[in-house]
């Protein structure tokens, strides 16, 4: 981990030289966890050529310890972290023009930098810590791959459970569950369960609607090892599959092989999304398909790059991406299969192992 750390803290140095910028502030946490290891949900990061300063408060004065150890200057502010953090630069004389992260600061604390912070001339940078962790290194790949094996079990306890009758929320309680006993720390988002017409939304919360023979049931989940996330999608069908049931998921499928298989690292997301994308539309319905194909995944669940249509940027090799195409007819119902896949320099590794296949439940 301490290897990983300085890797990590001098590509960002080498950044802040490209930025123009003698400093910078950081107040995205999981950026702060990325280059520090502290988890804790308050926190600033203050990085130079010549210092680096963590501030947090007193819950965390024990477990910053644990986390960051002498990596870091540590100090942990009684009252308000901006306090802190205008004591701490105050000695720092060589500084004159402090970056910020403008995508991750509240209007409220870009007033501070205004007002307390006035003796410095603030820049707003953009991405300069999130372009590292695209490339995610060996340790960070195994957390991945770690979550999604936790992920795997718990679908494989889930899905003998799943009865006709079952609300969605008691099947996602199932899931939850399983996800916990499996070893997950957490649920890097809330758990989707979407049955019959109501798989047709992407995004469902899972709701009292009671699953009914013949339905589609879409599980959308993730488990965390270490703040690190997988993200996976499967489509049943509760019951027996109806031909017109099978045909969509067949279609979904074989998009979602064609671009697992096909997504390299130096194309762009665009690209990648037109893998998919053109094979759906080829069958006829590209309509129906109507989110991009997917996102970069680690300490977060949504994190670059992007696999979309208006997706310029290259991926990058290490990068950790879901594969997700989908269908969804309202009214009817929809399917989505997804996966999550390193980006190797021989190409992907689908880090996913769940069958892909259709599986009838019941």
């Amino acid at each position: 981990m301490a290897d990983s750390r300085a890797r990590r803290l001098t590509a960002l140095i080498d950044g802040l030289t490209a930025a123009h910028v003698d400093g910078l502030l950081i107040t995205s946490l999981p950026n702060i966890r990325y280059l520090t290891g502290f988890s804790g949900s308050s926190a600033l990061l203050f990085v130079s050529t010549r210092d680096l300063v963590l501030i947090t408060d007193f819950r965390y004065q024990t477990q910053i310890t644990e986390e960051v150890g002498d990596f870091a200057r540590i100090s942990i502010e009684p009252q308000s972290l901006w306090a802190g953090l205008w004591q701490q630069l105050a000695p720092f004389t060589y500084l004159e023009v402090v970056g910020f992260e403008s995508g991750h600061i509240l209007h409220r604390d870009f007033q501070r930098l205004l007002e307390a912070g006035a003796r410095w001339q603030w820049r707003p940078t953009v991405d300069l810590v999130e372009t590292l962790r695209e490339r995610k290194d060996a340790g960070e790949l195994a957390l991945i791959q770690a979550a999604n094996g936790i992920a795997t079990q718990a679908l494989e306890r889930t899905i003998p459970q799943v009865r006709v009758g079952m609300s969605e929320l008691e099947v996602a309680g199932v899931l939850e569950k399983s996800l916990r006993d499996a070893g997950s720390e957490g649920f890097p988002f809330a758990s989707i369960v979407a049955s019959g017409p109501r798989s047709a939304l992407p995004h469902a919360h899972s709701s009292a609607r009671q699953i009914e023979d013949g339905d589609f049931l879409l599980l959308d989940f993730g488990a965390e090892t270490k703040g690190y996330c997988s993200d996976v999608t499967r489509t049943f069908v509760v019951g027996h599959a109806a031909p017109e049931q099978r045909e969509v998921y067949e279609v979904v499928r074989v998009a979602n092989e064609n671009a697992a298989h096909g997504v390299r690292a130096g194309m762009t997301g665009r690209d990648a999304d037109a893998i998919a994308r053109d094979y759906i539309e080829q069958r006829g319905y590209g309509d129906l398909f109507g989110h991009s194909l997917g996102h970069g995944l680690g300490l977060e669940v949504h994190e670059a790059p992007r696999l979309a249509r208006t997706a310029e940027g290259t991926l990058a090799e290490g990068a950790v991406v879901t594969i997700e195409p989908g269908i969804y007819r309202p009214g009817w119902g929809g399917v989505r299969i997804e996966d999550d896949v390193f980006l190797g320099p021989d190409g992907p590794t689908i880090l996913t192992s769940f069958p892909r296949e259709l599986i009838e439940l019941g």
